[in-house]
């Protein structure tokens, strides 16, 4: 009975002791591909670093350097979209504030790449909260604040313009419908200046015609 529970533990140990091994063959293995990643990626690589840094997540799916890597790459192929679902993904996988803060900054980043100027803001204000003292994300958020004022001043003046315009074409109608009205009624005058003359013209020749007629003479 206690050579069996012996036994019992020996094999616990040595499953334990497996595991544990097996962990960190796959912990190395995910480091390993990580910095092959980053080594890529600083080489101007980014379509390879990305390949690396989604094998690290398949060995491990809560790493957190893999997803934030990742999104990195993303962005730099131009990918906005993919690196801002990656930042996400990766916002999930840590608890540092100052890691936080960085994605926030990313994520704005892509989003300010996309035009979604309000979103962005929205992005860069949330990473101030967490570090107040990033120069960089303070410079991104005032310049994201400026596009958006000129944007405004831009669509206002656009909207002016397009309302002059209208009026102008109205009133070019209004001028063209009171033009072609003038025209009408010249040409009805016109008409009947010339039927007038016609009249006139066709009693002078009936006068005339009699005028000429010889008169019947007295007996």
């Amino acid at each position: 009975m206690f050579r069996f529970k012996n036994i019992n533990i020996l094999t616990i140990m040595i499953a334990v002791t497996l595991l544990f091994v097996s962990q960190e063959v796959i912990a190395q293995s995910v480091r390993s591909l990580v910095n092959d990643g980053v080594d890529l990626y600083k080489a101007g690589k980014y379509s390879d670093a990305e390949v690396k840094f989604k094998k690290a997540e398949e060995k491990d799916a809560e790493n957190f350097h893999s997803y934030f890597n990742l999104g990195d790459a993303l962005y730099k192929q131009g990918r906005y979209d993919d690196a801002i679902k990656a930042y996400q993904n990766s916002l999930a996988l840590t608890k540092d504030d100052l890691l936080k803060a960085k994605i926030y900054h990313n994520v704005g980043n892509a989003l300010l790449k996309k035009k979604k100027l309000k979103e962005s803001i929205g992005s860069y204000i949330q990473s101030l909260k967490l570090n107040p003292k990033d120069l960089e994300t303070k410079y991104n958020l005032s310049y994201a604040l400026k596009q958006m004022k000129e944007n405004k001043k831009k669509n206002k003046n656009n909207k002016n313009n397009k309302n002059k315009k209208k009026q102008n074409k109205d009133k070019q109608n209004k001028n063209k419908q009171k033009q072609n009205k003038n025209d009408k009624n010249n040409k009805k005058k016109q008409d009947q200046r010339q039927n007038q003359n016609k009249k006139q013209n066709e009693k002078q020749k009936q006068d005339q015609k009699k005028q000429q007629q010889p008169k019947p003479k007295n007996q």
